[in-house]
């Protein structure tokens, strides 16, 4: 009888998921596990700030963002990526998260990145891609953080 387990990257990812399910904005459902020795610290999903309305309750609220090549994209500001809030949820509650692995849906925003450089995260383990990260491969390869995805694919979501 053969009981396969998880690797360590392939159980935190499944939890990534299970947090995901929580977000309020359906634009980009995200969620954020960070660990330490293959201990769980903290989470986040995509959401907004206490006491703010969800997307989910209010709307969106879109912003047009303009790409270097003159892509014009759609953003919704209402909410903060799962990798802020969990970042934030680390801070509220006095945890360090220095030499950690941040496990996420996808590759991480550029701002996620530097906030993610500057908590001192040493791994990056992406679900999937992300198809604006080439400044976050560059950010991370810089400061010297591993980014792994485990998935060559990437990250869709309506009105993107």
């Amino acid at each position: 009888m053969s009981n396969s387990r998880p690797s360590w990257d392939e159980y935190f990812i499944k939890l990534v998921d299970e947090v995901a399910k929580r977000a309020t904005c359906d634009r980009g459902k995200s969620g954020c596990v960070i660990v330490r020795d293959k201990r769980l610290l903290c989470s986040g999903y995509v959401g907004s700030p206490p006491g703010f309305p969800h997307c989910d309750e209010a709307g969106h609220d879109l912003r047009k963002v303009f790409d270097p090549d003159g892509t014009v994209r759609q953003h919704c500001v209402r909410t903060i990526h799962a990798e802020q809030n969990a970042i934030c949820q680390a801070a509220r509650y006095g945890i360090s998260l220095e030499n950690t692995t941040l496990y996420c849906t996808m590759e991480p925003c550029r701002v996620c990145a530097m906030l993610i450089i500057s908590v001192g995260v040493k791994k990056v383990v992406a679900k999937r891609r992300y198809h604006a990260a080439q400044d976050t491969r560059d950010l991370f390869k810089k400061a010297g953080i591993e980014l792994v995805v485990m998935e060559d694919s990437v990250e869709t979501y309506d009105n993107q």
